[in-house]
């Protein structure tokens, strides 16, 4: 096994703080795992007392998650991952999934959070055929992001590039289609594109706790509407089912159709 590696040069960023719940343990909380803090459980069981179902979602992105890896490694051929917003590391990781079919996959893991950047070198292993690598980056710094990457993958070769329960945080929505469109650019042909992102206009409750969170002082995350996630991939071609509850994207062969959550998600390639 190789060791990760990390940018020689982290981005600024404050000390891991305590005292203010974070988006990415809630949900490494929802989860089921342990690297998060009594502020976070709290925060979390909060947000579950409104709405129960946003554990559901969480797991639900999680198997979409696995399954869109597994479909780009086992059908589309891809080798090269560039996951932005990996958040903190728990079962089934991006790596994880890649390699256990093909051992020489090359992951690149992006994220701000200083927790994360804590369990990065000891969570994120490779195989020895392939290698995994952390960049401390803001997913609105797509060139740092991007120089970052280049010491891993190779970007000269078709690179999945996965957003997943990140945009959100950025509040404009033109502002995350810009940095969607200036990743994708420096994609060539045969690259894909994974969004999936808490959807508006689903589930009333959901929002109704989403906009509760988001005034609680925590990190916001905007809720996007279908048609906003879509816009996410355009000018690529998606993938069947197209951009559809996570939970409906491609689910496991002979499971009973599984219920729509206020989480949507679609797989694209680019031309």
């Amino acid at each position: 096994m190789s060791d990760p590696v990390t940018t020689p040069e982290p981005a600024q960023h404050q000390d891991i703080d305590t005292s203010v719940p974070h988006s990415a343990r809630i949900w490494n909380y929802w989860l089921g795992g342990k690297d998060n803090y009594p502020v976070d459980e709290e925060a979390g069981d909060a947000y579950t007392a409104v709405f129960p179902g946003i554990v559901t979602i969480a797991r639900g992105s999680r198997a979409f998650l696995r399954r869109t890896i597994t479909y780009l490694v086992t059908e589309a051929g891809i080798r090269q991952f560039l996951d932005v917003g990996t958040g903190l590391p728990t079962a089934q990781n991006t790596h994880e999934v890649a390699q256990q079919h093909a051992p020489d996959a090359r992951i690149v893991y992006v994220d701000n959070d200083p927790l994360v950047l804590a369990h990065a070198r000891a969570l994120l292993y490779s195989t020895a055929e392939g290698a995994t690598a952390y960049i401390d980056a803001d997913v609105r710094d797509p060139d740092r992001i991007l120089a970052g990457a280049a010491q891993t993958l190779d970007l000269g070769r078709p690179t999945a590039l996965i957003l997943s329960n990140i945009l959100g945080h950025v509040a404009d929505h033109a502002e995350a289609r810009s940095i969607v469109t200036r990743l994708m650019a420096a994609l060539p042909s045969g690259s894909y594109l994974v969004v999936d992102d808490g959807s508006r206009g689903i589930d009333p409750v959901f929002e109704q706790a989403q906009d509760a969170y988001n005034e609680s002082g925590a990190v916001p995350y905007n809720l996007r509407t279908v048609d906003e996630i879509t816009a996410y991939f355009e000018g690529l071609e998606l993938v069947d089912p197209g951009v559809v509850s996570v939970t409906r994207w491609r689910p496991e062969p002979g499971s009973a159709t599984p219920e729509v959550v206020a989480e949507h998600g679609g797989l694209a390639r680019k031309p």
